[in-house]
C-alpha cells in the first residue's frame, strides 16, 4: 500500500516585540490568515483576540494546529514579555512545540526570501531593530544570510562606524534611525521590511526541527538592561 502523502500542518505564528501586532497561520505554502496592526503599547490587550480572529478566519480551532512560532525580542521590553508569555501560556495548554525566533534571524530570512540571490550577493545585510531610545539594536549577515558578528546595541554614529565596508542592504524597525549616519555609504533599505513578518516568521518556523523533548521554554533575547526606576532607586 503506498504511503499517504506528507501534509503539513498548520503553524501559527505572532509578534509584537516591535512598533505592532502581528499574527498568520500558514500551511505548506498558503496563508490562510493573516493579521497586521501598527501599535506601539496594547499588545496585551490585542493580541489574544487576534490570534482567534486568525483561526476564526482560517477555519481552524488550536487543536487543529501543528506548531506555534513566536519573535523574542528584541525590542520593547513589554511587547517581548507579552509575546512570550502568551506562547508558552499557548504551547503548555495545547502540547504544540513552541518555536522562538529573534528579530534578527527573522529579518534576515524576510530579506533572503524578498531579494534574488544576485542582488544580495555583493552586500552585507544590516539589520537594525528599534530600541525606543537613542540606541538601536544591530546585526551584520553576510549574503548568505550569516551572522558577521554579535548582536549589539550601539549609537546610530557607533553603528555606521562598525558597518562592513561595501554595499550595504537595511531591514528592520529600526533603519529610519540609522540612516542619517550613513552619509557617503552605499545602501539599499529592502521593501517590505519595515516590520516583522509573521507570515515569514510562521515559514520559518515551519522548516526547523522539533525542540529536543524536555527542552527549556524559550527565553527573551535582551540586550541591555529595561529602563525602569525601582523604590528608592535611580532610573535605570
Amino acid at each position: 500500500m503506498p504511503n499517504a502523502p506528507f501534509t503539513p500542518s498548520p503553524v501559527l505564528a505572532f509578534d509584537c516585540a516591535g512598533s505592532s501586532c502581528s499574527a498568520a497561520i500558514l500551511v505548506g505554502d498558503q496563508v490562510l490568515a493573516q493579521r497586521f496592526e501598527a501599535r506601539r503599547r496594547g499588545q496585551a490587550e490585542r493580541l489574544l483576540p487576534l490570534l482567534q480572529e486568525c483561526l476564526a478566519e482560517a477555519g481552524l480551532s488550536w487543536t487543529d494546529l501543528g506548531r506555534l512560532a513566536v519573535t523574542r525580542g528584541p525590542g520593547s521590553f513589554t511587547g517581548v514579555r507579552v509575546g512570550l508569555a502568551t506562547a508558552r501560556a499557548l504551547a503548555l495548554a495545547s502540547g504544540l512545540p513552541l518555536f522562538a525566533v529573534d528579530g534578527f534571524r527573522l529579518y534576515a530570512a524576510m530579506t533572503t526570501h524578498s531579494l534574488p540571490e544576485a542582488t544580495r550577493r555583493n552586500s552585507a545585510l544590516v539589520v537594525a531593530i528599534d530600541a525606543r531610545r537613542a540606541d538601536l539594536f544591530l546585526q551584520c549577515f553576510d549574503a548568505q544570510g550569516q551572522p558577521l558578528a554579535e548582536p549589539q546595541s550601539l549609537l546610530p554614529e557607533q553603528a555606521a562606524a562598525r558597518l562592513p565596508a561595501g554595499p550595504l542592504l537595511l531591514a528592520g524597525d529600526g533603519v529610519e534611525q540609522l540612516l542619517p549616519a550613513l552619509t557617503g555609504r552605499d545602501y539599499q533599505v529592502v521593501e517590505g521590511s519595515a516590520a516583522a513578518d509573521s507570515v515569514a516568521l510562521a515559514r520559518l518556523a515551519a522548516n526547523l526541527p522539533l525542540p529536543p523533548a524536555g527542552s527549556l521554554p524559550p527565553t527573551p533575547l535582551y540586550l541591555r538592561p529595561p529602563d525602569v526606576s525601582l523604590p528608592g532607586k535611580p532610573r535605570a
